[in-house]
């Protein structure tokens, strides 16, 4: 307990003897994974030192809970309880079986008064720690920087020596795509499956380079079970780097490679930043390049987020197919061009909407397979520099075991490295959803409006007051937010075909915005869809009696007795209804063209909005 005490930079004013002393007053605590440790809203009671096993922090976001940081063995939490109470911003959980050491604060408060000589200093130094992190929190590095101390290590690439947060997993080339890179303000882990694929694809190479005999064992496995954690959901608050950047991905590589070495060699027991046993680019990097590791986990990544687009999609479906089923005797008037056309049923207009979103499913699926086609082994170029030859095939094979996708080695490596017209035509797929799905937006603002001036056929769920000024409105603000989703992909599509365009020679430069691109439109879809079933959809109700008032008024059942009365005396029928006001019913009764029964028969539900078996005899 001492040791660990001693190497907490909280207690490294304290002589070896008063850190005994203190030592004493700390209780071990063991945990199981899933058990809570604090929880946000909770009063500050204790320091938490973590001797073994992973403590995950995490927030409450109107969005859900948000993991911030995950806290290994040697680290600390909390430590603003030895100054107040104030209650904790954050949730902490056991992601796995964890030993925890505590310091009550009303242990530590007594501690001090036993001994006065230490409160200045250990609680200045308190007031310091708490302050770097909170100085850190404001940085580029995102939110969850807070949670880390102000101390620094010295780490040293080709361009020199820089300072490095101390309990940071990611390194100096992080750090300088930090700096540089102040872009979007949208860092890699905004994207989770884009860091699953990113640590997928190291796993994959670790374990090729393993069996051609080109990485030791333990090194492997240290840097495969930091893999297997990335994949697992934590760390992602290390990839921080912005997703838009210069050198064509190469920092995001880097940041994969750094945060994964320093993980490894946490698990191998040496410190972070010491790369001499296991190098971000030596070891994790290894028979790789960005322009191979990069592109391979942009692919998969796509076939991770294509997912949860889907599923949210095949939801909307079925909410649209429950609508049709309970609207599907709800006559009402079917419009072209704005004007009365001909009836149909209100369940045929929800049946139609839900055929169209199935198609773009099929599409989707369809088209992602071409991200099956990977460059995985072609390194710099395609040529394979840097590599075994045997590596491509292994690494594939290994990739297929990691991601569960049964990848192919692109035929002509070189082609392949500058290409990129899968991600082309996929964001065009994008935008034939996003085109397609505001249209069907449209048709739910337009047959919703009024209520009492407008279409008035369905009614909308009130979601929210709809004007500062005029009381009792209620906007389509649902349909709203997703018209405006669809343009916004719509918009990045045509980013994504400029950047497409403007590679040059054996690699296109341009793919971080492209990626970029992509995320977006997939994410926002599939929160714009989620968005349009639960608050939207599945709570329309239908004003029956509105659609069939204005069927019965609208002159567009004329066509309904085309084949009884000829085009003729329909055409007079319509004028007559036009400029008079009078029921087409009325003005054909009037004429004799029909009987009231035969005109009964005819303007029946069934017969106006699906076929019905015509003689050449019909009156």
């Amino acid at each position: 307990m001492t040791e660990l005490l001693q190497r907490n930079e909280i207690f490294q004013v304290l002589t070896p003897e008063e850190a005994v002393l203190l030592a004493g007053l700390l209780k071990e605590e063991r945990l199981h994974a899933g058990d809570v440790v604090f929880r946000q809203g909770e009063k500050r009671r204790r320091l938490i030192l973590v001797q073994s096993g992973a403590i995950r922090v995490s927030e409450r976001t109107p969005r859900g809970e948000q993991v911030l940081v995950t806290y290994h063995a040697g680290h600390f939490l909390g430590e603003a309880a030895l100054l107040d109470d104030t209650p904790h911003s954050t949730t902490a959980t056991a992601a796995l079986d964890s030993v925890l050491l505590t310091l009550e604060r009303g242990r530590f408060q007594k501690f001090l008064e036993e001994h006065p000589q230490l409160a200045a200093r250990v609680l200045g130094q308190v007031a310091r720690v708490v302050f770097g992190r909170m100085k850190l929190g404001l940085a580029a590095a995102g939110g969850a920087a807070q949670y880390r101390t102000g101390a620094v290590r010295v780490e040293h690439d080709l361009l020199g020596d820089r300072e490095v947060p101390r309990d940071v997993y990611y390194g100096v080339q992080t750090l300088r795509a930090l700096e540089n890179f102040d872009i979007t303000g949208i860092p890699l882990h905004h994207f989770p499956f884009f860091i699953k694929a990113l640590a997928m694809v190291k796993k994959a190479a670790a374990q090729a380079n393993t069996r051609l005999g080109l990485l030791p064992e333990d090194l492997s496995t240290a840097i495969q079970q930091a893999c297997d954690e990335i994949i697992d959901g934590q760390l992602h608050n290390q990839f921080v780097v912005d997703m838009v950047q210069g050198g064509a991905g190469t920092s995001t590589n880097m940041n994969a490679n750094e945060v994964i070495a320093n993980r490894a060699l946490e698990l191998l027991g040496e410190e972070m930043g010491c790369h001499t046993r296991l190098h971000p680019n030596d070891h994790v990097n290894l028979s790789q390049s960005t322009n191979d590791a990069y592109p391979t986990a942009i692919h998969l990544a796509m076939l991770l987020s294509v997912r949860p687009l889907v599923s949210e999609m095949e939801e909307l479906v079925e909410a649209l197919r429950v609508k049709a089923r309970e609207f599907s005797r709800v006559i009402k008037m079917g419009r072209t061009q704005l004007q009365d056309a001909v009836p149909m049923t209100l369940g045929q207009e929800f049946a139609a909407w839900a055929q169209s979103v199935e198609e773009d499913i099929d599409r989707l699926k369809e088209n992602a397979l071409l991200f099956l086609e990977v460059n995985l082994g072609g390194t710099a170029i395609g040529t394979g520099i840097c590599a075994d030859p045997s590596y491509p095939r292994e690494a594939i094979k290994a990739l297929r075991r990691v991601s569960g996708f049964e990848f192919i080695l692109a035929k002509d490596l070189v082609e392949a490295s500058s290409d990129t017209g899968s991600l082309l035509i996929f964001s065009g797929i994008l935008k034939r959803v996003a085109v397609k799905t505001s249209k069907i937006c449209n048709d739910l603002r337009l047959l919703s409006s009024g209520p009492r001036c407008g279409f008035g056929e369905i009614n909308l769920p009130a979601r929210q007051p709809g004007s500062s000024i005029m009381p009792g409105k209620v906007n389509p603000v649902i349909p709203e937010v997703m018209n405006q989703v669809a343009f916004q992909v719509i918009g990045n599509d045509l980013t994504v075909t400029m950047a497409a365009e403007a590679g040059q020679l054996e690699l296109n430069v341009m793919e971080p915005v492209i990626v970029f691109n992509l995320f977006q439109s997939m994410s926002m879809l599939e929160r714009g869809f989620r968005t349009l079933r639960r608050f939207c959809v599945e709570g329309i109700t239908a004003n029956e009696e509105r659609c069939r008032s204005l069927v019965d008024s609208s002159i567009g059942i004329v066509t309904a007795l085309l084949p009884w009365i000829g085009y003729t005396a329909a055409t007079t029928v319509a004028r007559r209804a036009l400029e008079s006001g009078i029921p087409v019913r009325d003005i054909v009764l009037e004429m004799g063209l029909l009987s009231p029964a035969e005109l009964e028969d005819v303007l029946q539900p069934e017969r106006m909005v699906a076929p019905v078996r015509l003689s050449a005899d019909r009156g």
